[in-house]
This record gives structure tokens, sequence and C-alpha cells, in this order.
């Protein structure tokens, strides 16, 4: 898997943005909802080089600025000894040995000579819990949430065949009930011959496939250019959840919502083989609950995608009255 370069959301922070150079993440990151700009970051200035203090500052600064006082001691006959000395108040770090902080983790923002996965690809875990992903500064749609619009979704596409796809299921169910209504009588009987059932129409056949191509035509003509648009369709607008790039809070757009849409509805067409594109579709639709930790979906995957929980609009009917004047302030 290879991206091109470009700024992508941080997987660590995804309330931040970064350039990704093709092969690590490169510069200082910017928040998420500022519009980057075009190319790559300027590079970071080097930080200058530590330089020892000239004798004279540091002599004065022993003696307190004069010149001619001698240096305190700490110890009998000895000088005070510098800050940071072991086993004395305020020094500067821990000495080898010394517990200190642990070593940061491979690709943690910020630290130079890290590369980090690219935009997509699992990142490392670190101790703790891992905190909850916010894409776009938004919570992520529960399976519940997504279920439930997928399921409305489905019934507006049922009424849509309904309409248009009606008469070719009428003449499928007239072609094939001869054979079916003798094949049932027999089995009730516990007859398990063969011989003499009625034959199943030759249309039928042709019926079946395009019943499949107009329930595919069907879903796709409903969703795909709502989802491109809005990044919902309308049962994902009464459940007030969105499909969004993992890069960018912006529409899918045609390509995008195609992609999405295909991985999850072209499998319709293999219904005509023994129920093959209804298994993988079942799979498809499970897969968000073994996905962590954007909860994508199999379309999500392949288009690079993430539903997200929108916030809820507040009614001002229902809100209560904010008071113009705090209490105390009057004089």
């Amino acid at each position: 898997m290879s991206l091109e370069p470009g700024w992508y959301v941080d997987p660590a922070d995804p309330e931040t943005r970064r350039w990704w150079d093709g092969e690590g993440w490169i510069g200082a990151p910017i928040p998420v909802d500022v519009t980057p700009p075009d190319g790559p970051p300027p590079a970071e200035p080097e930080p200058a080089p530590a330089t020892a203090a000239p004798a004279a500052d540091h002599q004065a600064a022993r003696t307190g600025g004069r010149p001619d006082a001698t240096p305190t001691s700490g110890t009998p006959g000895g000088p005070s000894p510098w800050p940071g000395q072991p086993g004395q108040p305020g020094q500067a770090g821990p000495w080898p040995g010394q517990p200190g902080p642990a070593n940061p983790w491979p690709g943690q923002p910020g630290q130079p000579g890290t590369q980090g996965p690219p935009p997509g690809w699992p990142y490392p875990h670190w101790p703790g819990a891992q905190p909850v992903p916010r894409p776009h500064g938004l919570p992520l749609a529960s399976y519940g949430a997504r279920l439930v619009a997928r399921l409305i979704d489905f019934g507006v596409v049922f009424l849509l065949n309904a309409v248009v796809n009606g008469w070719f299921v009428w003449r499928y169910v007239e072609a094939v009930s001869p054979y079916l209504r003798e094949s049932v009588r027999r089995a009730l009987n516990g007859d398990t011959s063969t011989d003499g059932l009625p034959q199943i129409d030759e249309q039928a056949g042709g019926l079946q496939i395009a019943i499949l191509v107009i329930a595919t035509a069907l879903w796709y003509a409903y969703e795909v250019p709502s989802m491109a648009a809005r990044g919902q369709t309308f049962g994902k607008r009464l459940m007030g959840i969105r499909a969004l790039p993992v890069e960018a809070d912006q529409p899918l757009g045609f390509g995008r919502a195609t992609r999405r849409w295909s991985t999850l509805g072209l499998p319709t067409l293999l219904w005509y083989c023994c129920g093959l594109g209804l298994v993988l579709q079942l799979i498809d639709a499970v897969s968000p609950l073994f996905d962590h930790p954007l909860r994508q979906a199999l379309h999500d995957k392949r288009a690079q995608t993430v539903v997200v929980q929108l916030p809820r609009k507040r009614d001002p009917r229902t809100a209560p009255p904010e008071s113009a004047d705090t209490p105390g302030d009057t004089p």
C-alpha cells in the first residue's frame, strides 16, 4: 500500500494533520480544521549547538558577580558543587542508571528520525488504554446506528423494487410455481421420485437475471448520488450519521461513493450463484464489529472512509431560555 505525498490526518492524533512524503511523516502538525498550505511544510531550523560559557562568566557566576571574591565552599576546603551534581537539590536530569522517563515509542509525532505508518495503516500500540479516535473532531458512529440506517435504506430500495421490478417478479413466480407446488406436495407425501414433475418455464432464468440487474441498478441510483454529495442516505440522515473521507472533512464524490457502494452492492448480481452474493454482503455487514480502532466495514476500507456521529442540533423550542442578566451583576 503506497500513498501519494500530501497532508493527511495523523492516525496518532486525529485532531491534527501532518505531511506524508511517501515514506514517513515530516514537519510539525497543524490543526485538522485549518486549511493546509500547498506543498510540504517548510524545513524546521536545526537547534543551535550549545556552547560552553566563558570561564570569566562562570567564575563571576560562582562569586556572585565580584571578580575578586573567593568562591564559596559547600564543603570544608572545597568549592560548592555545581547544580545538577548527584546528591544535590535541583539536579538537571537523571544520571546513567537512574530511573527516568521512558523513551518515546517509535512513530510518536515530534520525535526526530521517526517515520510512523501512512494514513489508513495500523498504528503501533502504546502502553495503557488506546485513545478513542475522533475523525475530524467527531465521534465514530455506533454499530447499532449504522445497522438501523442500513435497514431503513433497504426498506426504501425494497419499495422502489416493488414499483419498478414488480412485473418481472410476478412473471418469475408464475414460471416456477407449478414445479414448486408439485415438489412440495410430493415431499409432504413422502414421495422422492422426480418423474413427471412439471418443467420450469424457459423464461425463468432470464427473468431472474433481469430482476437482479434492475434491483442492483435501483440500489445504485438511490445510494451513490446522495452519498457523493452529502455522505448521507435517507437512513443515515434519520440516524444523524455521515460517511467522510479519512483524510479530510469533505464530500465523497462520485468516484469514492461508487467504490464504497460497489463492495456491498455489486454482490447482489451473485445471488444467482446459489446465494453467494448474499453471503458476501453479510460478511461485509458484520465486519465493523471486528475492526479497530475506526470501525470500518469492508466497503469503508476500500473507499478509505469512516462513519461518524453528527452532533445533535439544539431545538430552540425545548431548550431552556438563556438569562440575559447573571445574578449578582445588577447594581
